[in-house]
């Protein structure tokens, strides 16, 4: 493969830590990186993606669409700059019928008292 062909890359996660840098060609697909996310997602995080569904890639303010390719994302107003690492945020946001289920655990009806008074 060439290497003009090949993009670096690394995500940033919520906390702050990256994974990466790595090279990927420039026809893969943000579905493969989630893909490759989810497999090197550092099993002593709190919050662990299960599936590549979970994951949200960000680059240039921008959700990136899981059939775009690098290329596609790397052609940014940023490409202009130096050639270099490109930084996308990682966000997980697990799928609906978890959080469902979470909630209504969480939303237990709790009694409180309020009393109001107009002077």
């Amino acid at each position: 493969m060439p290497e003009e062909d090949l993009i670096e890359l690394k995500f940033r996660l919520f906390d702050g830590s990256d994974i990466g840098p790595i090279r990927y060609s420039s026809t893969s697909t943000v579905a493969m990186l989630k893909d490759r996310i989810i497999s090197e997602w550092p099993r002593d995080k709190k919050i662990i993606p299960e599936v590549a569904n979970d994951v949200k890639l960000i680059s240039a303010g921008k959700i990136l669409e899981n059939n775009m390719t690098v290329a596609q994302c790397a052609s940014s107003p940023f490409s202009e700059l130096p050639a270099g690492v490109i930084t996308m945020h990682v966000v997980v946001q697990p799928s609906s019928t978890k959080t469902k289920t979470e909630k209504r655990i969480d939303e237990s009806p709790k009694k409180t008292a309020c009393s109001c008074s107009i002077l």
